[in-house]
């Protein structure tokens, strides 16, 4: 199958580069029919005269994949600004979905990336507890309602398959060893549907 692996930390020594981005890679490189393409949005020039041409690159490679793997830290309770600005230019409307009039003034997103597998890691530098209850999850919530189900459709796995890694800075090594555990057993799921 076809992997896409888009990556929005800044830093290559970060646990979501380092750990989770090099463990999907290297799973995915231990079966020999398995086509890799990564996309790192801070190694790549945004600010370019090419920015164009750099969107409809992703917009080729996001057509290509069977599997689309998002790896990115929370930032004030959102992704890193690259990678909303990914999901913003490249998840375009006549691109990625379209709205379908109901009635008067309503419609409804009708996705065009509805046959992408989709698995998502998350990294918060807080501990779960506050963030799944005094903000109602809103970061995993705003994802997954708010962005996928627009381009890749309502599907549950779509919230099963966005994990959350909390309080990364603080937590030891043997929590990060659980963490990127849980990424392996993962993408052996994925190479065995």
């Amino acid at each position: 199958m076809k992997n896409l692996i888009i990556v929005g930390h800044p830093n290559q020594k970060s646990f979501c580069y380092n750990g989770i981005m090099k463990t999907i890679e290297r799973e995915l490189k231990k079966n020999e029919d398995e086509e890799i393409e990564i996309i790192d949005l801070y190694r790549d020039d945004f600010h370019s005269s090419d920015r164009k041409e750099l969107i409809k690159h992703y917009k080729k490679l996001v057509t290509w994949s069977d599997r689309l793997y998002f790896v990115s830290p929370v930032w004030w309770f959102r992704l890193t600004p690259r990678m909303e600005v990914f999901f913003d230019e490249v998840f375009t409307p006549g691109f990625a979905y379209k709205f379908v009039p109901l009635f008067g003034n309503y419609a409804y997103p009708k996705p065009f990336l509805k046959d992408k597998k989709v698995r998502t890691y998350i990294t918060h530098g807080a501990p779960k507890l506050p963030v799944v209850t005094l903000y109602l999850n809103s970061v995993k919530l705003r994802l997954v309602m708010g962005v996928y189900t627009f381009v890749f459709g309502w599907n549950i796995n779509r919230w099963r398959k966005t994990k959350q890694f909390w309080a990364v800075p603080f937590v030891d090594k043997n929590k990060r060893k659980k963490y990127l555990h849980s990424v392996t057993k993962d993408i052996k799921k994925d190479l065995n549907e």
